[in-house]
């Protein structure tokens, strides 16, 4: 395949190869073959499109890490009354700390509130003197979130 090219201001075409057979074919002295790759407009529209897929990505992201630390919470709180019930029917009292039912067996170990991350903050709800099993020992009669942010729903976690 040759391509010749003329010089100079000549009114003859040039003659270029065709791709296809093998007779010269005229070519346009004004087309330019152009360089492979994206125009600035392209990459910025694709920018923009990348941009608004993830700003609504990312809330939706989050929102669901939300949800999922609202149900470990739920799950942990129903695991602690049901032991602080259980170790009071067992015992006779309510324990004292929430120590007390890892030391008895009850618990490995006591549970992360998702919500702060610690396993300190925990908010325990002592029993009246008058309503305890054990009425020289209150104990520990509820458990509630040590976090003071509001849930999904609108209530406090503190009050779950």
């Amino acid at each position: 395949m040759e391509r010749r090219i003329q010089s100079g201001n000549s009114a003859q075409p040039a003659l270029c190869a065709s791709p296809v057979s093998a007779q010269p074919v005229l070519c346009a002295p004004h087309v330019v073959k152009r360089r492979a790759g994206y125009t600035l407009i392209e990459l910025m529209i694709v920018m923009a499109i990348i941009s608004v897929l993830v700003s609504i990505a990312v809330p939706l992201y989050q929102k669901a890490l939300l949800r999922t630390k609202e149900s470990l919470l739920k799950n942990n709180l129903f695991t602690l009354r049901t032991v602080i019930d259980e170790y009071t029917f067992d015992k006779k009292k309510a324990p004292q700390s929430l120590q007390d039912l890892v030391s008895e067996g009850y618990l490995r170990a006591i549970p992360i509130d998702p919500i702060t991350g610690s396993d300190q903050t925990w908010r325990v709800v002592m029993e009246d003197a008058l309503t305890s099993v054990d009425q020289t020992q209150p104990g520990i009669w509820d458990v509630h979130s040590g976090a003071d942010q509001k849930s999904l729903e609108g209530t406090p976690y503190s009050e779950w």
